[in-house]
């Protein structure tokens, strides 16, 4: 957070910076890379919540992505996959492909709301989910994601906003 003004510290906050092992593509690479060659490039953030939840990209354009993580190790007391845990999924995708559609040199897209609607349980395996670019603005962007268990039931509906935040990068 920024400081106070006149205290001698900025009244705004320090500007953003991208994990260092993100290998975004310059834009016009970006159309040069099949959905699934973009996917291996963004995976392996060390030290996120998508790494510790165990999410892995399959397919990632400007308009879709697909994820899947496992149900092991993300369990409710209850044994079943965590509600918070689809969701973080959800922000993930969106997160990602906010940035795909940005110049993340200057630009970066942060979830500022998420919400689902849980209609079936998953005790183990793994969920598939797939976002899609819902809305894009200039400063906001919506996308719809729809998490599936292994025999492809939907387990999650879920809806994520990304604000557009220009950062002081190059």
């Amino acid at each position: 957070m920024g400081g106070v003004r006149g205290g001698g510290l900025s009244a705004y906050p320090p500007p953003m910076t991208l994990h260092p092992d993100l290998r975004m593509p310059d834009p016009d690479e970006l159309d040069t890379l099949t959905p699934e060659d973009l996917a291996a490039r963004l995976n392996g953030l060390s030290g996120t919540l998508g790494e510790r939840l165990g999410i892995e990209l399959l397919s990632a354009s400007r308009e879709r992505l697909i994820a899947r993580m496992p149900v092991e190790g993300n369990r409710q007391p209850a044994g079943r996959l965590h509600g918070g845990a689809s969701l973080a999924l959800a922000e993930e995708l969106a997160s990602i492909g906010t940035w795909l559609n940005l110049d993340v040199r200057r630009q970066v897209g942060v979830g500022v709301d998420v919400s689902g609607t849980h209609v079936r349980g998953v005790t183990d395996g793994y969920v598939t989910a797939e976002a899609t670019l819902a809305y894009r603005g200039r400063t906001v962007m919506v996308w719809t994601v729809e998490v599936r268990n292994e025999r492809g039931r939907t387990t999650t509906l879920a809806r994520c906003t990304c604000n557009v935040v220009t950062h002081g990068g190059e």
